[in-house]
């Protein structure tokens, strides 16, 4: 197993942000963004993990870097749940680490694009019971989020940042704005912003994240 790309900041860490990158990325796709961020929040580790490289259905079977494999597109996203399980316990082993090294599970987040957002937002709904800081969901979409699901009352408190391209041809619109409203349904304190793009970052985005990141970091 890769271990991840750790960031540390200038002065010494009292928080943390777990990024997940997306399918057929790796750990070294968002160190800009984190560097960028780390320019004002000066006591807040990354840690950028790395997908395991595996065979992926849609793409012909092709290995490349994947939280999990994805069996079909439509009508919505057919996954390798046990694969997802997996990458879901590896981000709280992640968490549980940066408890160990003295950072507060209130000033821990989690962020994850695409297919890394699924696994965050899974992570967080599904499995993880206590505190955490917040969840940023960047083009994201919840595969596993359903009508029988019920959060407790230390999940809603978990804050979410949505954000999503107006123009998202790999994961729509209207998957990311469908997993928003789940959670605001179910008492999240969620947050929706998009932006005139496709399937990508833009330094409007980064710039709006590290605002509501310092905001939770005061």
């Amino acid at each position: 197993m890769t271990e991840p790309l750790i960031l540390q900041p200038v002065k010494p860490a009292d928080a943390c942000v777990i990024w997940l990158h997306g399918l057929g990325a790796d750990r070294y796709d968002f160190l800009p963004v984190a560097e960028a961020l780390q320019e004002s929040l000066l006591t807040t580790r990354f840690v950028l993990p790395q997908a395991p490289t595996r065979a992926v259905t849609i793409n012909g079977g092709y290995e490349m870097p994947s939280w999990y494999d994805i069996l079909a597109m439509s009508p919505a996203r057919a996954i390798n749940r046990e694969q997802l399980e997996q990458s879901a316990q590896r981000v709280i082993e992640l968490i549980e680490e940066q408890k160990a090294s003295a950072i507060d599970a209130s000033r821990i987040f989690l962020a994850g694009f695409s297919q890394g957002g699924a696994v965050v937002l899974h992570t967080v709904f599904l499995k993880w019971q206590g505190p955490l800081g917040g969840v940023l969901a960047l083009s994201a979409y919840a595969p596993t989020f359903s009508d029988e699901l019920e959060l407790s009352a230390s999940q809603q408190r978990i804050p979410v940042l949505s954000l999503h391209g107006q123009y998202d041809d790999v994961v729509q619109n209207s998957m990311g704005r469908t997993a928003y409203e789940y959670l605001k349904l179910h008492g999240v304190t969620a947050t929706w912003q998009e932006y005139p793009m496709g399937h990508e970052v833009l330094p409007e985005e980064i710039r709006d994240i590290g605002v509501w990141l310092a905001e939770r970091l005061r």
